[in-house]
């Protein structure tokens, strides 16, 4: 069962409100969790919030979208809402998110990162079936303010190295 978005939960976690900001939230929230950056490519966001007690979030879109991966060649669904409880490298009781399999869209239930294995991910339904994949294909480059690639700025930061003889 899908936990309800009430006002009191809200009232109790962090909400942003606004495509752009809640962008930047589910990928800050991606990270924070250890898992790949591309997992939620979601467009038109109208609400976002995180209950870090319990690891509940949420997002609101305008409208559902598919995305395809194309590292893996597969098409996933987002509904209007999606709802999950987060953990290090885990996204669990996942709603509103489905993928196609042969002719059929089947829910989505959990996302993990197996430790032994940080270079594939998984992904289970609800009856337990799972698929694994690289890591990889879920990455995709994160861009600053002024349009740079964060790897490009990384590497203007990295200050030179001065060796002197002794």
């Amino acid at each position: 069962m899908a936990q309800q978005i009430t006002e009191e939960l809200k009232a109790k976690s962090e909400v942003y409100h606004g495509d752009e900001i809640c962008k930047e939230k589910s990928m800050e929230l991606l990270r924070e969790v250890d898992l790949p950056n591309g997992l939620l490519p979601l467009h038109d966001i109208i609400e976002c919030g995180y209950h870090r007690e319990s690891g509940f979030v949420w997002l609101k879109q305008k409208k559902s979208i598919t995305h395809k991966f194309d590292k893996i060649g597969k098409l996933v669904t987002y509904g209007t809402e999606v709802t999950a409880v987060v953990e290090k490298h885990k996204i669990k009781k996942l709603t509103g998110v489905k993928t196609k399999e042969l002719l059929v869209w089947v829910s989505l239930s959990d996302i993990y990162v197996d430790e032994n294995s940080k270079d594939k991910i998984t992904f289970q339904t609800p009856t337990m079936l799972y698929r694994t994949f690289p890591v990889s294909a879920f990455m995709v480059e994160e861009k600053l303010g002024d349009g740079k690639d964060l790897k490009e700025e990384k590497k203007d930061v990295t200050p030179a190295l001065e060796v002197k003889e002794v």
